[in-house]
């Protein structure tokens, strides 16, 4: 016979999940790894998709993302965009998270939606070291994108959206002030 749980459980449970999703989010491992000894699902995922993995490697906690892949999260699960963990990490930049991803057996060249790969988003966001990081693990520089652009196309798009790119960053400061 299964028990059912009461709703205030329910409620609960849910309150524990979201406080995960949060803890991975801004990177306080210690917490998290506690909760997951207890029995805290390590794949969990938020309303988006996004696993615990996901959102501490998008948000720069290397540590945390470490610990996570040591448990073994799995390294390349998807939100629901299509988008993986080391995708997110080429857009944003981390370096040596994007190296602790590869080492753990991420895809180096994961179709991120639209043929986009992490090397594409590397090459067309300015993150040059990541770029050539990914290369030196197999990522394929010709590779198009739907538009049929390969990474160095990118790049050049990457410098022109530049100027945009800053006074977007400058308006959105300004409006939070």
């Amino acid at each position: 016979m299964t028990e059912s749980i009461s709703p205030a459980e329910e409620a609960r449970y849910a309150e524990l999940q979201q406080h995960a999703l949060d803890l991975a989010r801004t990177g306080q491992t210690d917490e998290l790894i506690s909760m997951l000894a207890v029995g805290l699902p390590l794949n969990l995922a938020d309303e988006k998709g996004n696993s615990l993995l996901m959102l501490a490697a998008y948000n720069g906690h290397l540590e945390t993302t470490r610990a996570l892949l040591d448990r073994g999260a799995e390294v390349d699960r998807r939100n629901d965009r299509g988008q993986t963990p080391l995708g997110g990490v080429a857009f944003k930049g981390y370096r040596e998270i994007a190296a602790a991803l590869l080492a753990h057996g991420a895809e180096v060249d994961a179709d991120q939606g639209g043929g986009q790969t992490p090397y594409h988003f590397a090459s067309m966001f300015g993150r040059h070291d990541l770029a050539a990081l990914l290369v030196e693990k197999g990522a394929n520089q010709d590779s198009r994108n739907k538009f049929g652009l390969r990474g160095k196309q990118l790049r050049v798009v990457g410098k022109l959206l530049e100027p945009l790119i800053a006074w977007a960053k400058r308006r959105k400061a300004a409006a939070s002030n």
